[in-house]
């Protein structure tokens, strides 16, 4: 890989995240749309995609779970990271009450669109969720931007006992607009639980992805990529997809 494909960006702070990861705060700028991507690269480990969670400065949430991520949350204040991008098709502003539901690190891909809805002042409830309270990311971030943060664990340890979906069941009659990133399993719960009066949804799938631009195919979802189509959907576009096990 040639390094001018990359802006090179260098850490200025770390805050770790639990006792899955870190959110990393970088020295540059790379306008996106809320949910967009960049494919983030380490010199020596390997390259991934990874939302961006703030595109001034540039912000990178990372759960610690393979050689890049532990490379990635191995860095500190001063050392650099290499990024292309951004990629993909983000979420839209719709309406004037958005309903924000994360599961683990899919956090990380509400938290620019919380700002953003922030700025033009729209009302904005969110809920976070994981299986236990030190797995949880970004409800220090979170909790600036919204107007309600609601937080949920499966074992109880923190805020409601019980799936982030079945938190935010009551606040759904409130919502214009919903949008959720997490484990495709809680997307597909969340797709299966449609009423016909619900309002639009979109979701925001995670895959790995080699090159990130539509050419390698390995981020399929049906007949669709995740990269070029996505990473943000309608639900009603991949419900049959995420319904289908294929998860």
């Amino acid at each position: 890989m040639a390094e001018t494909l990359y802006a090179r960006m260098r850490v200025v702070r770390k805050v770790t995240e639990g006792s899955i990861g870190v959110t990393l705060i970088l020295d540059g700028e790379l306008p996106c749309e809320p949910g967009q991507f960049a494919m983030v690269w380490v010199p020596g480990v390997e390259e991934r995609p990874f939302t961006l969670m703030n595109d001034t400065p540039v912000g990178l949430t990372i759960a610690e779970v393979g050689p890049l991520t532990h490379a990635l949350c191995a860095l500190n204040p001063g050392d650099w990271v290499w990024l292309r991008g951004p990629y993909g098709h983000g979420y839209p502003l719709q309406g004037e009450r958005l309903l924000l539901i994360g599961g683990g690190s899919g956090s990380a891909s509400l938290a620019l669109l919380a700002k953003r809805a922030k700025l033009h002042d729209l009302h904005v409830r969110t809920f976070l969720g994981a299986r236990s309270a030190s797995l949880l990311m970004l409800a220090w971030y979170m909790a600036d931007l919204s107007e309600k943060l609601s937080i949920a664990t499966d074992d109880g340890t923190l805020g409601f006992h019980g799936s982030v979906l079945q938190a935010a069941a009551s606040d759904l009659p409130w919502a214009t607009a919903v949008y959720a990133c997490g484990p495709e399993g809680m997307l597909a719960a969340l797709a299966a639980s449609r009423k016909p009066d619900a309002p639009p949804c979109w979701v925001n799938l995670e895959r790995v992805m080699r090159c990130g631009i539509g050419v390698c195919g390995s981020c399929h979802c049906g007949s669709q990529l995740v990269c070029a189509d996505g990473p943000v959907f309608a639900v009603e576009k991949v419900a049959a997809y995420l319904g289908s096990g294929h998860t």
